[in-house]
């Protein structure tokens, strides 16, 4: 049975890559006939999913400031209507500001709820999706440093509270409905959670994300991760983070409402802690709200528009 998926998965994306090369030499001899140069792709419409970042990335001079917010189990012990299906309880919130040192260069500074977790990221896109397909896919590098300054009871020293992440996203947009991303993951802590001495300090995750187009300003999201510890993988307790979202683009917003699982939002608390399962009504509503800022200038973008 495993080998017919495997076989019919072949297929498919055999046909689907042949559809595409004919798209995009239909798209390539039209843009030639139009003497157009080719541009980026947008492959999603923010740089966030539910539980993935994207390879999108914020321009040169502009601010991404988002809200992210996980609310308590809608349903088993802790959910239910005492607590409004959870709404009543804060798990995680987190506060991103994302700035484009260049097109292709961002610096993100974040702050979330779950052991106050401060975090600095660098982002750089390696390269894109092209109209033309000359480049079919977008690769983004992510690193990111994190440090918990505030648990003094768990952690002795500053260098036991710091974590570290590394990341590369790989996307593509296949026609205008579907995108999808993959991102190899490698995190590592100097204190890992729990305090088991068969806790890995380091390991491998793998995130998947999809995003199918409703319409023009809307797609459902669907965002996976797994990580790749044998601790983990060997202690039932841990649960591979899954969430669902709707994604709807509002003029300089895009909002983002979701039902996931996990309890925590950055991915070095998200990969090494979930424990929430489905089965056990340990599921939450969550949002994120996107508001981008341009510094520019009118002066500027004027000059430039001539």
């Amino acid at each position: 049975m495993k080998k017919h998926i495997v076989l019919v998965a072949a297929l498919a994306l055999t046909l689907g890559a042949k559809a595409q090369q004919k798209s995009a030499a239909d798209s390539l001899m039209s843009s030639m006939g139009k003497d157009e140069k080719p541009v980026p792709v947008a492959i999603f419409k923010s740089t966030r999913l539910v539980l993935s970042q994207t390879t999108e990335m914020v321009k040169k001079n502009a601010l991404n400031f988002e809200i992210i917010h996980r609310f308590g189990d809608i349903a088993g012990h802790n959910g239910g209507g005492e607590t409004a299906y959870g709404i009543d309880r804060v798990n995680d919130v987190l506060i991103g500001f994302e700035y484009g040192i260049t097109d292709n260069l961002n610096v993100d500074y974040a702050r979330s709820t779950i052991g106050q977790l401060m975090q600095l990221e660098l982002k750089w896109a390696v390269i894109h999706q092209m109209s033309d397909d000359s480049s079919p896919i977008a690769i983004t590098l992510l690193g990111e440093a994190g440090v918990k300054p505030y648990q003094t009871d768990i952690y002795t020293t500053f260098s036991s509270r710091q974590s570290y992440l590394a990341q590369a996203v790989i996307a593509r947009k296949f026609g205008s409905a579907l995108s999808l991303q993959v991102s190899p993951t490698y995190v590592s802590e100097n204190t890992p959670l729990p305090l088991d001495p068969a806790n890995e300090k380091s390991f491998f995750a793998m995130q998947a994300a999809a995003r199918i187009k409703v319409s023009n300003h809307s797609g459902f999201i669907v965002d996976y991760a797994h990580p790749f510890s044998s601790f983990r993988s060997n202690n039932y307790s841990f649960q591979d983070p899954l969430g669902f979202g709707y994604e709807v683009e509002t003029g300089g917003h895009v909002f983002t409402l979701n039902v996931t699982n996990a309890n925590s939002i950055s991915e070095m608390n998200m990969l090494t802690t979930s424990q929430q399962r489905y089965s056990r009504g340990q599921y939450r509503i969550g949002f994120t709200i996107s508001r981008m800022f341009d510094f520019n200038g009118k002066g500027k973008k004027e000059k430039e528009d001539k």
